[in-house]
């Protein structure tokens, strides 16, 4: 018998990225067509393993640059993310930073 997948048990599996830093970040994958951006939290958006935006919801309110790049972004984006474990304001700059030229992790890297 072969065991069926359920997607709300994958709902909440994270992905690895590595950072331009070398440091690895879990993201949470979101429905491209329907997430929200809390004013807090950290998002990636990409096609495919190319980062296109990297931002909050915050930065689309007070950043002209931002909010131009994020609609461009969505504009060809297949895939978005939440920030996984980035509760430190003080980390934020650094973190979107090092995560504009991200990359995935294969599989057998991420341990």
């Amino acid at each position: 018998m072969m065991p069926v997948l359920d997607r709300d048990m994958l709902k909440d599996a994270l992905v690895v990225w590595r950072g331009r830093s070398g440091r690895s970040y879990g993201l949470r994958p979101l429905e491209l067509e329907s997430f929200l951006l809390a004013p807090d939290r950290l998002y990636l958006v990409a096609i495919g393993n190319h980062v296109l935006w990297t931002g909050t919801g915050d930065d689309l309110v007070s950043d002209p640059d931002s909010r131009s790049r994020f609609r461009l972004a969505m504009d060809c984006a297949d895939r978005a993310f939440e920030v996984d474990g980035v509760d430190d304001p003080s980390m934020r700059l650094t973190t979107l930073w090092d995560l504009e030229n991200a990359e995935t992790v294969s599989g057998r890297d991420a341990a």
